[in-house]
């Protein structure tokens, strides 16, 4: 039973950097880890890629410039996360990966930074270094790990879905999570739907939600297993099929009255809250000058037909 989570972390942190795949980042090498998430946010952001050991300091602070808040250096922050190099079969340095210090969620580890060099992409590294931490996580009895991912980051959150991670919540950004009570999951299409599976040991790949359009709108349809859900896969499934939809430029709203009660699930649930925050998203990145090419369409509901007078239309004047 872990009494203390500061504890437990504590721990994880140790068991990370006593690792083989991650490298703690020692003294004098804070500034270098800087650029390395700078070349992350400016991927991930307006899709520049840049070499982070070829940054000098007035290219850097360009870059941080153009970015504006979002590129701004926070020294002091570092002092509440440990940041690990990335480390290729060769052990050099390949990309950046950071955990908190303290837990967030249901007591899970945060990540971020999570960044590989294109070069040593295609590797499996990043994947070995979220299962390290997850292995870690899980040996100090810590519900695995959480990180965030901005909805324009289109990469990333495809990557995060294919590693298994689950949608939790979109508050600021689309959070993910991994944790031991949620199975593997995977989409399949079939007859024009997209059915979320989970992974069973007896029965294999079993379908929990169905997703299908009729006309302009979604329609969503529970399967007998998923009535018969977890706690845990009965919260998450729904939050977690929608990103799946918005990624496949699907409909996520399933009518005008849904739409407009979607404020409800403004930080999590039905996929009509992923749709209002994926509008919210994309209209903060054009105010800020950034142009949004996403998969996803805007909802646009249809024209309510012109008021007629009875008294005209009953008069048979022609």
């Amino acid at each position: 039973m872990v009494r203390s989570w500061d504890a437990a972390v504590e721990r994880a942190q140790d068991r990370l950097a006593a690792g083989v795949r991650l490298r703690a980042v020692a003294e004098g090498e804070e500034r270098r880890f800087a650029r390395w998430d700078l070349a992350s946010l400016l991927e991930g952001g307006p899709g520049d890629l840049v070499d982070p050991d070829g940054l000098d300091l007035p290219a850097e602070r360009a870059w941080r410039e153009r970015l504006g808040e979002s590129g701004r250096d926070w020294p002091g922050g570092e002092l509440y996360r440990r940041r690990y190099w990335i480390l290729d079969a060769r052990g050099e340095v390949a990309g950046t990966v950071a955990v908190d210090n303290w837990t967030k969620g249901p007591s899970q580890l945060a990540v971020s930074s999570l960044y590989l060099r294109p070069q040593a992409r295609g590797q499996g590294l990043a994947a070995a270094a979220l299962d390290e931490v997850y292995a870690s996580a899980t040996a100090e009895g810590l519900p695995g790990f959480r990180l965030e991912a901005h909805w324009g980051w289109q990469s990333a959150v495809r990557y995060y879905l294919r590693r298994g991670l689950w949608v939790v919540g979109w508050k600021r950004s689309l959070s993910f999570a991994r944790m031991p009570q949620l199975p593997s999951h995977r989409v399949r299409e079939e007859d024009g739907r997209l059915l979320l599976l989970v992974a069973d040991r007896q029965r294999g790949w079993v379908p929990i939600l169905a997703a299908g359009q009729e006309g302009r709108w979604l329609r969503l349809d529970e399967t007998a297993d998923y009535r018969g859900c977890d706690g845990w896969v009965h919260e998450y499934a729904r939050s977690t099929l929608a990103l799946y939809l918005a990624l496949a430029g699907r409909p996520l709203v399933r009518g005008p009255q849904w739409w407009a009660e979607a404020w409800r699930w403004a930080e999590a649930g039905e996929p009509e809250g992923l749709a209002a925050r994926i509008e919210e998203f994309e209209r903060t990145e054009r105010a800020a000058g950034r142009a949004v090419v996403g998969p996803y369409r805007p909802v646009v509901l249809p024209e309510a037909p012109p008021l007629v007078s009875p008294r005209l239309a009953d008069s048979g004047d022609g």
